[in-house]
C-alpha cells in the first residue's frame, strides 16, 4: 500500500540552529528601515528652560567713530589749547585773558574731556612767561579756576540736560563771591566788578551754547537714523 505524499512543502530555507529569523543582518536592517513602525525615532530636543530667550545682537545707535572723526577731534582740541596758550603767554589785559580762558577751556572740552582739564591748567601759564600777568590774575586764577572745575565735572556727569545746571553753577559762584567777597576781604573788589562778571559769564554762555547745539544736532541725527532703519534691522 502506497502512502500519499506529505502536503506540507519542504522548507527550502536553511534551518537556523538557534531557532532565530533566517534573514541575514543586512536584510533585517533593510526591512527595519522600510517599516515605519520599527524605524528608530529621531531624538526630540528637550524643553527650553523657563525665562531663557535666544541671544539677540544689541543695536548700537552710535557707531564707533572713524579715524577721520578722531583726527578732527584731536585737531580741534589742539587748536583750542594752542590759541589759549598764546593768549596766556603774550601780554594782555585781564579781560582778554579771562574771556579766552573761560571760552577756550570749555570749547576744548567739546573735543575730549582731557582737553578741558588741560585748558584749566593753562590758566597759570602766564606766571611762567617773561611778561608778568596782570595783578588781578592773582584773584581771577583761583576763583574762576574753581568755578571752571565744578562746571567741567558737572558737564561730564550728563548730556544735554545738565548744561543749564553747569551754567548756573559757574555764574552762581562768581555772583555769590561778588556779593559776599568784600565781607570776607575788603580788598577783594574785583569779583563785584560788572566787567569781570560780564566777561566771564559771556565766555561761559558762548561755550555752553555751542555744546548744546552740538548735542542737539547729534540727537536729531540719531533719531533720523532710527526712523530710516528697516524694522528688525540691526546696525553692524
Amino acid at each position: 500500500m502506497t502512502q500519499p505524499p506529505d502536503p506540507t512543502p519542504p522548507d527550502t530555507h536553511p534551518t537556523d540552529p538557534q531557532g532565530l529569523n533566517p534573514e541575514t543582518p543586512v536584510q533585517a536592517g533593510r526591512h527595519a528601515a522600510l517599516d515605519p513602525a520599527t524605524a528608530p525615532e529621531a531624538p526630540t530636543p528637550g524643553p527650553r528652560p523657563a525665562g531663557s530667550r535666544p541671544a539677540r545682537p544689541v543695536p548700537q545707535d552710535d557707531p564707533p567713530p572713524g579715524t577721520a572723526v578722531t583726527l578732527l577731534k584731536l585737531l580741534g582740541g589742539a587748536v583750542c589749547l594752542l590759541t589759549l596758550a598764546y593768549f596766556q603767554w603774550t601780554p594782555g589785559e585781564w579781560p582778554v585773558r579771562l574771556l579766552t580762558w573761560v571760552l577756550l577751556t570749555l570749547l576744548a572740552d567739546e573735543f575730549g574731556g582731557w582737553f578741558g582739564y588741560a585748558g584749566l591748567v593753562l590758566g597759570g601759564l602766564g606766571y611762567f612767561s617773561p611778561v608778568q600777568p596782570p595783578a588781578e590774575w592773582l584773584i581771577i586764577l583761583p576763583l574762576v579756576g574753581g568755578a571752571l572745575m565744578g562746571t567741567l565735572l558737572l558737564k561730564h556727569s550728563g548730556g544735554l540736560f545738565v548744561l543749564p545746571f553747569a551754567g548756573v553753577l559757574f555764574a552762581g559762584v562768581l555772583i555769590a563771591v561778588g556779593q559776599f567777597g568784600t565781607k570776607l576781604d575788603p580788598q577783594m573788589t574785583l569779583p563785584a566788578n560788572p566787567e569781570f562778571l560780564r566777561t566771564a559769564i559771556t565766555g561761559m554762555l558762548i561755550a555752553l551754547g555751542f555744546s548744546a547745539a552740538r548735542q542737539l544736532i547729534g540727537l536729531i541725527l540719531r533719531a533720523r537714523r532710527r526712523r530710516a532703519r528697516p524694522p528688525g534691522a540691526v546696525p553692524a
